[in-house]
């Protein structure tokens, strides 16, 4: 699962990158992107802010509305359900991500590790994005099975996409689009920091 991501590369690079019109004008995102915060995505081939997390309506014991809860991650294995359906059908994105990050250790005192592609200093996440009255666009990171070294760290992982599957994501079926969810087969390098893992706001999973 990622609820922590890195994207260090500036406005006009990753646009370049993914030869997508930059459509971020002056948006100043941070280069850490947590749940319930804006991130650079690839969409409709231009590169956009949008909020990170699909809003999860809840209602507290009375009845009332509570405040939505960022569904930021994706099951593979969910993308079928009314949740993720429509948008998986027909708005899949491209996430520009340096690292990722896993918490590890000890309960009380986990620690951030970073995982890379040692052979791209950007690569593309898999997503897909809806519209929402509550926070605009909004995209959330599609995940499957880890392997590899990102298996030390957790069950799951993001879909990694290969330069050449990237139109395959976008704009090919749902059936072609589910043979690309699958782990990573290229090298992963982790790096087990000190940094005290400290997530800002709600996460989710769906």
């Amino acid at each position: 699962m990622c609820n922590l991501y890195r994207m260090t590369k500036g406005k006009d690079e990753v646009a370049a990158w993914f030869k997508a019109v930059n459509e971020l004008g002056r948006a100043n995102l941070g280069e850490e992107v947590f749940p319930g915060y804006p991130g650079a995505v690839v969409a409709e081939g231009s590169l956009r802010q949008m909020n990170w997390g699909f809003p999860l309506v809840m209602k507290g014991k009375s009845g009332q509305p509570l405040k939505p809860k960022p569904v930021n991650n994706t099951r593979t294995d969910k993308l079928r359900s009314y949740f993720w359906r429509f948008s998986f059908e027909g708005r899949r994105c491209l996430i520009p991500v340096t690292a990722w990050a896993e918490a590890e250790g000890a309960s009380g005192s986990k620690m951030r590790t970073w995982i890379t592609r040692p052979d791209a200093e950007l690569f593309a996440v898999a997503g897909v994005w809806r519209d929402t009255d509550e926070w605009g666009e909004c995209y959330s990171m599609v995940m499957t099975d880890a392997c590899g070294a990102a298996a030390e760290c957790h069950t799951r992982m993001p879909v990694l996409l290969a330069e050449s599957d990237w139109a395959q994501w976008t704009a090919g079926s749902p059936e072609e689009a589910l043979t690309l969810c699958r782990p990573w087969e290229g090298e992963l390098a982790l790096d087990r920091t000190r940094q005290p893992w400290s997530g800002t706001g709600q996460v989710g999973l769906l």
